[in-house]
């Protein structure tokens, strides 16, 4: 399939140089690459708009198993794009072959576990029977069920192209609840995005569905994301990013005139625990499995395990991740936004009193991102709260504790988080209640003897939590949970059967 650099806008293709062009980059070699593509005009933005909430009332009320098919129909429709979207991918993000069919598989997997969602449970009710002889007053017969809150704008990320972007988790989710969604595809990868959007389309003439049930529009120009979300169309909206564009996005939310959901999954550093038993007994092993982490998808995961909570005494654990660190091998990192932003960061923490640069790993070209490990103590941590910032990359920051009295201290000091880790022998366990307990008020998942990197798709999953990890602690972007943010309550009382359909 050819891609032309243009949007999708209702089952239309256009682009114009009025708007102006963008490039994608390859960040393995270090240069642009050839295709050139369309910056979408207001036109294209309102239109796509327009014709999702036209498409909204036919595509809400498509009965569960239709729309449960046409979710498994783009599934299929990504697999059937072959070798061109992992080989367009790889060039627009560096990513290795074998970390994009992965991350294939799993969006398609994401869109096949929503189907069998709303097979299971989309239909669900709370009913309270009527009650005709209740003293003094009747009581009525009403039934709480959930219906589509509308068009739906998603935000593709820049690290995961396929989960976290065109057909990835907030598409999948709104589709699954009945609403039409509008993408802004990510400047980082704008290929992968089209070639999906054609996955998609396919679907959409296949299951002989309203067009505007879906459309992506590709731009380079920060406005264009302003002028989606405010439009008035728009009714939710689904963010994976920066806790920097997060809060502008939301900030445009609230200078609506309608105030409309927005769920936004920004940053964390995701704290790692490790126990005295378990950083005295096992030291060579928790420490090569944090650096792995760290490393893994070259630290721009989101779960990316961004500072660990250390024994003061734990001299041998410090010295074998020094080493795991030295060893760990690097690539080039997304963007060069992330780039350039990582080095700021990484120089930043080496020059911050308190702060000492424990390790760092040879890099095989100079564009290419050095792991870092870097240490400091629970007082100088708990005194300088810039200490507490993500650094996005493969970067880690190494916190001393004293003894369990600093330790809580450290963890009472945090924002919300994604994830946190408790690694411990079983006499650490034994004694962690009051830790866990804690922890449980900072993070959406608590995880036990575990690295948090990798995200399970499933029903039970909860990729969320307190701000700023996310801007509505209340949900999920990960799981069938997701199901929810699209969805409201609506009670229906002493309704006819026939307009319960």
């Amino acid at each position: 399939m050819s891609i032309s650099g243009k949007s999708l806008v209702a089952g239309v293709w256009l682009g114009s140089e009025a708007e102006g062009q963008f490039q994608a980059y390859n960040p393995i070699a270090g240069e642009n690459l050839a295709q050139r593509y369309y910056n979408a005009s207001r036109t294209d933005i309102d239109q796509a708009a327009l014709q999702a909430a036209a498409a909204f009332p036919s595509f809400s009320q498509l009965n569960v198993e239709q729309r449960a098919q046409f979710l498994e129909t783009i599934g299929e429709e990504i697999l059937a794009l072959g070798d061109e979207l992992l080989e367009t991918t790889a060039l627009e993000t560096g990513l290795p072959m074998m970390r994009l069919q992965g991350e294939r598989m799993r969006t398609v997997n994401q869109l096949r576990m929503f189907a069998q969602y709303i097979r299971e449970q989309a239909n669900a009710e709370v009913l309270d029977e009527a009650d005709p002889a209740r003293e003094p007053l009747p009581k009525p017969e009403t039934r709480l069920r959930h219906i589509a809150l509308g068009p739906v704008a998603v935000f593709g990320a820049s690290n995961f192209p396929y989960a976290f972007s065109t057909a990835g988790g907030d598409t999948a989710s709104a589709l699954a609840a009945g609403c039409p969604v509008v993408v802004k595809g990510h400047p980082a990868h704008p290929g992968t995005s089209e070639l999906v959007a054609q996955a998609i389309d396919k679907a959409i003439n296949t299951c002989g569905l309203h067009s505007g049930v879906f459309s992506l529009f590709q731009s380079s120009k920060p406005e264009a994301s302003i002028e989606l979300v405010q439009h008035p169309a728009i009714q939710a909206v689904g963010f994976t990013g920066s806790i920097r564009v997060g809060q502008l996005l939301q900030k445009a939310c609230w200078e609506r005139t309608q105030n409309i959901p927005f769920y936004g999954e920004l940053g964390a550093v995701n704290p790692q625990v490790v126990m005295p038993a378990m950083a005295n007994d096992n030291a060579q092993n928790i420490a090569q499995g944090l650096v792995d982490s760290l490393v893994m998808g070259n630290g721009q995961f989101c779960t990316n395990p961004g500072l660990w909570l250390v024994p003061e005494s734990a001299g041998e654990f410090r010295q074998a991740a020094s080493e795991a660190i030295r060893n760990a091998s690097t690539t080039a990192l997304l963007t060069q936004g992330i780039s350039a932003a990582y080095s700021a960061a990484t120089i930043k923490l080496a020059q911050t009193e308190g702060v000492e640069l424990l390790a760092g790993n040879e890099v095989e070209q100079p564009h290419f991102s050095a792991a870092k490990l870097f240490s400091t103590s629970a007082s100088e941590f708990l005194a300088n709260r810039e200490l507490h910032e993500e650094v996005f990359g493969p970067a880690a920051l190494m916190v001393s504790y004293r003894d369990e009295e600093e330790l809580h201290s450290v963890i009472a000091s945090l924002e919300g988080q994604l994830t946190a880790s408790i690694h411990g022998l079983e006499q650490d366990l034994a004694q962690a209640g009051n830790l866990s307990q804690q922890l449980a008020h900072k993070v959406g998942r608590l995880i036990y003897n575990q690295m948090p990197t990798g995200v399970e798709v499933c029903y039970s999953m909860n990729h969320g939590g307190p701000f700023p990890s996310s801007t509505d602690v209340r949900s999920t972007s990960v799981g069938a949970a997701a199901y929810q943010r699209f969805v409201r309550p609506i009670c229906y009382q002493n309704a006819p059967a026939h307009l319960l359909s």
